[in-house]
């Protein structure tokens, strides 16, 4: 009987997550299977793989034959390194302690750059929800800005229509924070001679 390590879909449609199992290679991708050896998540960023790191080295010293996608798993959780370093200390190259502390520098190594990716990962996540937040404030800002400007320009229009007096249009003009804009403001109304209170300064 021949033995693959595929992968077998869970899931909803959209959000797919995978047993890893040794199956025998007749059978259907979601069908029966000799043994779960763990699970694979692609939808989180690093994807989250749950391994029998020793059910599955000991699946592939039995000729088991892994997938493609599989093949790939394994080589990130280190169980193919494993194996060919068990192949060394089998023809003599080196000693199983050899061989364990290759191993060990291996995995070291490999969970410096998974954390190195997290990291990377949780600032730009921050760093574009700061930018967002800026883009947003700055859209507020502009449309609060031209606000003004349109209850500046109905102050102005009212005004020279002999609505409104100078102190009632001083007092429409207080949410404009820009001293240009209030001078072009009064401009129209004809009453620069008007003095801006400090208060809108």
């Amino acid at each position: 009987m021949a033995v693959k390590i595929r992968l077998a879909r869970h899931g909803k449609k959209g959000y797919a997550f995978y047993h890893i199992v040794a199956a025998d290679s007749r059978a259907p991708r979601d069908g029966k299977f000799i043994e779960k050896l763990g699970t694979y998540n692609p939808n989180t960023n690093p994807a989250t793989i749950d391994l029998k790191f020793d059910r599955a080295l000991d699946w592939l010293l039995k000729g088991a034959q892994p997938t493609d996608t599989c093949r790939a798993i394994l080589s990130y959780k280190g169980v193919l390194y494993k194996k060919h370093l068990l192949g060394g200390v089998a023809k003599g190259a080196f000693t199983d302690a050899d061989a364990e502390a290759k191993f060990n520098k291996w995995v070291e190594q490999k969970e410096g750059k998974i954390a190195a990716k997290t990291n990377k990962l949780s600032t730009d996540a921050a760093a574009a929800r700061k930018a967002q937040l800026a883009a947003e404030a700055k859209v507020k800002e502009e449309r609060a800005a031209a606000l003004a400007e349109k209850k500046a320009a109905e102050a102005a229009a009212a005004a020279a229509a002999g609505q409104m007096s100078h102190d009632a249009v001083l007092t429409a003009l207080l949410p404009i924070r820009s001293i240009v804009s209030i001078h072009n403001a009064l401009l129209q109304l004809k009453v620069v001679d008007v003095a801006v209170p400090h208060t809108i300064l």
